[in-house]
């Protein structure tokens, strides 16, 4: 991920959102898509809707912009009657990304960042300023990305994208409609952390839908888990869900992996993190050397991870450019402890390298530590 600048904390913080007795029903079906709705959502929070196919989470959340219009209920925004305002204005005050990222395919990245803040009236100089400073946020190169066109694009960089469109008018409130759910795995749990790194920086209200419990673990300060029509079965924390689930259909939900579910709410953070040698490219070789006893760590020149060596590797080499293996899946001081575990079992070295929220060093985290962490959180659980 590329390095932010500094930003000026001038960002808009979240708000909060009430949703009271809403109900959507659609002309000539007899049961209510939505019934009863009642929920409120914190200010600068991450909320998950979690749920199974059809049962309403993504017409619920598509209600609070009124891209569904609700039959019945109140909405309210930051104390403001949502019904109220005229919908293309609200939707304008309000970030959007969906799986697939719904990038314009006939625009260039930076016309699809810059979408709102045209729509908004800003001058052309601003919103240029904005499209780079999104675009560095989410860890694409300006430089390198806003004159490509999405299907030059990996789906990961392409998700990267939207999220970085829903935020640039600066909303207080961000929908995301299963965002990750058309990437690969690795990929998906690196976007995940990047949200929670985003989250960090910006404290926007978050409501997030998901189909899968395991990421609305990870990321959600809070979980409503819907029934049908999006009854409320549970809204509680991640942590107190696992521990009480509120009734059989929660539990069902869950499913028999409560204990492993665990690792979810553990970060890299809370655990001891190693150190081994590091060295920048440019530094000199036979120094790095002899600092290594077992392997090191080879930086860029923005203190990037770009590859691990030994000793071995090291001999007869003229530059530190030239040697050592790339390193496979890094994790950040946001990743879960699964999150880590999946990243130590694919490297060599029984450990996983791990970087700040913008991609610099942080250190490393061992299997050994990792084994001591799963058993503290079983012997807790039991």
């Amino acid at each position: 991920m590329t390095e932010h600048p500094q930003h000026a904390h001038t960002d808009t913080a979240g708000v909060d959102i009430i949703l009271e007795h809403v109900e959507k029903r659609y002309p000539g079906q007899k049961a209510a898509a939505v019934q009863d709705f009642s929920l409120e959502i914190p200010a600068g929070k991450i909320v998950i809707f979690v749920g199974p196919s059809g049962c309403g989470k993504t017409t619920t959340m598509r209600m609070i912009n009124r891209l569904i219009e609700p039959t019945a209920g109140k909405i309210s925004i930051g104390g403001k009657d949502a019904l109220s305002i005229n919908a293309n204005e609200l939707r304008r005050t309000i970030g959007y990304s969906i799986q697939q990222a719904g990038l314009f395919p006939h625009m260039t990245i930076a016309q699809n960042v810059a979408t709102v803040p045209k729509l908004l009236g800003w001058k052309r100089p601003r919103i240029s300023d904005r499209v780079d400073e999104m675009l560095d946020l989410v860890g694409l190169d300006p430089a390198q990305y806003r004159d490509r066109y999405p299907r030059q694009l990996s789906g990961g960089q392409q998700q990267r994208a939207g999220v970085a469109r829903a935020l640039a008018a600066d909303p207080p409130v961000l929908l995301m409609d299963e965002p990750f759910g058309a990437v690969d795995p690795i990929t998906r749990g690196v976007l995940q952390d990047e949200l929670m790194g985003l989250q960090t920086e910006l404290g926007k209200t978050i409501v997030f839908v998901t189909h899968d419990f395991s990421e609305a673990v990870k990321l959600g300060d809070k979980i409503a888990i819907l029934g049908n029509q999006s009854s409320l079965q549970q809204y509680d924390t991640p942590e107190a869900i696992l521990a009480n689930p509120a009734n059989d259909t929660v539990a069902k939900f869950i499913g028999s992996g409560a204990s492993l579910q665990q690792l979810q709410l553990q970060r890299v953070r809370d655990v001891d993190i190693e150190q081994r040698p590091t060295a920048h490219e440019t530094d000199s070789v036979s120094e790095f050397a002899s600092r290594i006893d077992s392997w090191g760590i080879i930086l860029d020149a923005r203190d990037r991870p770009v590859r691990w060596t030994d000793r071995s590797h090291l001999t007869g080499a003229a530059s530190l450019r030239d040697v050592g293996l790339p390193f496979g899946e890094l994790v950040t001081i946001q990743s879960t402890l699964q999150d880590a575990l999946e990243a130590i079992l694919a490297e060599r070295n029984a450990s996983a390298v791990v970087t700040t929220p913008r991609g610099q060093y942080h250190g490393v985290v061992t299997i050994e530590t990792l084994v001591g962490a799963i058993s503290a959180i079983r012997a807790e659980h039991q």
